[in-house]
């Protein structure tokens, strides 16, 4: 049986491997097919710790949603360019690979909220937050950043589809650009591509 801990950890470097566990075991799985004993395992502690931690498999799933609304929400820098905004949520997306993995998996129903209050309110947080992020984008081409002609919602629906292709559909993205699809050069390329397509740069 692995020990619940080993020499030198400390509570907060179990956490945190639980987590990154957990994520990648959600990303891979879903949250259904999930077990908890495979996060452990993933993780090198005992199972206990999950319940310890977190309370089960759904606080883990919790936390993780609450650390990547925290990302989402920094993930642009006031005063960035339409490129640089680009740039931004490529690199967020792409650097943390399970928990795009597990957005997907929630877009397809597979990632339970603790419960159905919790799951109203965020899917309106959701259709908020969205319409927003199409107004930000129409303004933008207001002031010029952004090709004439294209609707908004379209090219924020494009770069959200080409930003998690390389997680979603990577053996598809290899086959078609001949490269790793989260190498650097691959990510390089997605974004100048991206850049051409929506903007007169």
């Amino acid at each position: 049986m692995t020990s619940p801990r080993k020499p030198g950890r400390t509570a907060e470097e179990t956490r945190e491997r639980l987590l990154d566990a957990a994520a990648a075991e959600f990303g891979a799985k879903g949250y259904a097919g999930a077990r908890t004993a495979c996060i452990a395992a993933r993780a090198g502690v005992n199972q206990q710790l999950i319940s310890y931690h977190f309370g089960g498999k759904q606080g883990l799933l919790d936390e993780l949603r609450r650390r990547w609304q925290e990302v989402q929400a920094t993930i642009v820098p006031p005063g960035a360019s339409f490129a640089d905004a680009l740039g931004a949520h490529l690199d967020a997306t792409l650097d943390r690979p399970d928990r795009a993995r597990l957005v997907v998996w929630q877009a397809l129903g597979d990632c339970p909220f603790a419960d159905a209050k919790e799951g109203r309110d965020r899917a309106e947080r959701q259709r908020e937050a969205t319409a927003e992020a199409v107004a930000e984008v129409r303004g933008r081409q207001e002031n010029g950043e952004i090709r004439a002609g294209i609707d908004p919602a379209f090219a924020l629906l494009v770069a959200h589809a080409v930003a998690l292709a390389p997680v979603t559909m990577p053996q598809f993205v290899r086959d078609v650009l001949g490269d790793d699809p989260l190498s650097p050069e691959t990510r390089e390329m997605l974004r100048t591509q991206l850049v051409k397509l929506l903007t007169d740069d």
